[in-house]
């Protein structure tokens, strides 16, 4: 049986997605293991793992591959780090947003555009991790990133959370999309909670919880792209 490959991880909340790649190298005892895009701890759902020195030596094909999430926003409240587990900064102290206002300022995020990344990220400056600066309390400028959003849909708004599925490119941070909606409607705005439900044509339904996967069964779990 193959020993390299792709498994699609359903990660839970709680964990990075580096605790599943360990877990997994415990699992496998293969130490050529990486993932095709970071989640959020707090986030949940698609983790493609590369197993193996053939798999590995294409994620980054993967990992230019659109990728789809469903996301809760909390309209009324900025926090330092665009998501729930922050601090608030601001709180909107106005008259509840109209559906309607929420449906026309989605609109807007539809297609190509330019994305500041949050100071809560793993992305590198000068080869500093934001998210290592932010906590020293730190601010530096960051560079906007050219991102495409395809597809951005209000599954349900109850006042103060709206769901999205959002459908977009390599390098959108979900976290600034929501920071941005907040600011266009004039509330603020963080993300409460972010499930990724595919990752190229690794989709969510064929994915496998961490727990389920032992050393006796893990290559059953490989898949080729």
């Amino acid at each position: 049986m193959k020993e390299s490959g792709f498994i699609i991880i359903n990660k839970p909340v709680g964990p990075t997605s580096h605790d599943i790649v360990d877990m997994m190298r415990k699992i496998t005892g293969i130490k050529k293991i990486g993932h095709a895009g970071t989640l959020d701890p707090f986030a949940s759902g698609v983790l493609v793992l590369a197993i193996g020195r053939q798999a590995t030596k294409r994620i980054d094909k993967i990992v230019q591959k659109k990728k789809e999430y469903e996301a809760d926003i909390f309209l009324g409240a900025v926090t330092d780090t665009y998501d729930g587990k922050g601090k608030v900064l601001e709180e909107y102290k106005g008259e509840k947003i109209d559906k309607k206002d929420v449906k026309r300022i989605l609109k807007i995020f539809k297609g190509k555009q330019k994305q500041i990344p949050p100071m809560f990220s793993a992305k590198k400056i000068k080869g500093k991790k934001l998210y290592e600066l932010a906590r020293q309390g730190k601010t530096i400028e960051r560079e906007p990133n050219e991102i495409k959003i395809y597809k951005i849909k209000l599954k349900k708004y109850v006042w103060p959370v709206l769901k999205i599925k959002i459908k977009c490119s390599k390098g959108t941070y979900i976290r600034s999309l929501a920071f941005d909606i907040g600011r266009k409607l004039g509330s603020g705005a963080y993300l409460k909670e972010l499930q990724r439900i595919s990752v190229g044509k690794f989709r969510l339904k064929r994915s496998v919880d961490i727990e389920d996967i032992n050393k006796d069964n893990w290559k059953i779990f490989l898949c080729d792209y």
